[in-house]
């Protein structure tokens, strides 16, 4: 069976908390990063390919490529076949952001956060792509929040580009 982006995606969302060894640095470095409103720490919405990869936070993957965009997994993350931490558009760029684990909003949202906290911290939070909770970034009126919730909880979450065409 063919993977989709959207199914890579999901795949991704609903396995967001896997665990990895990380140095001391690394685990300091990751709480100190956010996802939003423009990106991920050098990663930026609407990159190209190439100035995404020169950031040294990427690495090439070609489980999730379609005919229109390629994927990678974010080196402080790294998923099996089936899922992706990025998908770059050929027309539009950095379309979708992944993630990791123990990255949050700057309004405060991280995996393990709770329902509750996510509506209080995105009010307007409605029914996305796939019935994902989503949201609008506030600063950024070109994307929106995906979040996977299960048992209450923030289970993953993905930035993405309100016009690409990687996932719809």
């Amino acid at each position: 069976m063919k993977t989709t982006p959207w199914m890579a995606l999901a795949a991704v969302l609903a396995g967001a908390m896997v665990p990895l060894a990380m140095t001391p640095a690394a685990h300091a470095a990751e709480r100190a990063a956010t996802l939003g409103p423009n990106g991920y720490r050098a990663l930026k919405l609407g990159m190209t390919a190439a100035q995404a990869r020169r950031t040294g936070l990427v690495v090439r993957k070609k489980a999730g490529d379609s005919a229109s965009c390629t994927s990678y997994d974010l080196k402080d993350e790294r998923y099996g076949n089936n899922r992706v931490g990025m998908y770059v558009s050929n027309r539009h760029g950095v379309a979708v952001i992944v993630a990791p684990r123990g990255v949050k909003t700057p309004q405060g949202i991280r995996v393990g956060s709770t329902r509750t906290q996510l509506k209080a911290a995105y009010p307007k939070l409605r029914r996305g792509p796939y019935g994902y909770p989503a949201a609008d970034v506030p600063g950024n009126k070109r994307a929106f929040y995906i979040f996977d919730v299960k048992n209450n909880r923030v289970a993953g979450m993905s930035l993405v580009l309100n016009k690409q065409d990687c996932v719809k």
